[in-house]
């Protein structure tokens, strides 16, 4: 059964940092392009980051750029958000998705695109 569970969320004051995991089962993620959302409430869902099949090719909301980075382990089968500098308004539920695609070198944060969803976990950065 092909999951993938995200963790790593939580309460943080405002500058702090947090790391997101996001772990696949059932499925390598070796031929997959990767990519982080998040939901703040009342709001559509937007693309935070994403990495290619190759690794090679990284995007950043520009809301996020320096602050945060996407990484993925293949052979930890996972993937990782290293968020820095965090500020309220990145509050919201974050979900890792991934992408069936046989092109390496390039990735979108389309969420339409994404085939497969985590559940999701809350960041809350506060005071």
């Amino acid at each position: 059964q092909l999951q993938l569970v995200e963790s790593g969320g939580g309460l943080v004051q405002p500058g702090g940092s947090l790391r997101l995991s996001c772990a696949a089962s059932g499925f390598t993620l070796d031929y997959y392009a990767i990519g982080w959302f998040r939901q703040a409430p009342g709001k559509e869902r937007e693309g935070v980051s994403c990495i290619s099949v190759s690794g090679g090719f990284i995007n950043y909301a520009d809301s996020v750029k320096g602050r945060f980075t996407i990484a993925r382990d293949n052979a930890k089968n996972t993937i990782y958000l290293q968020m820095n500098s965090l500020k309220p308004e990145d509050t919201g539920v974050y979900y890792c998705a991934v992408m069936v695609t046989n092109i390496q070198t390039l990735c979108r944060m389309t969420g339409s695109l994404y085939d497969y969803w985590g559940q999701g976990t809350q960041v809350t950065v506060s005071s």
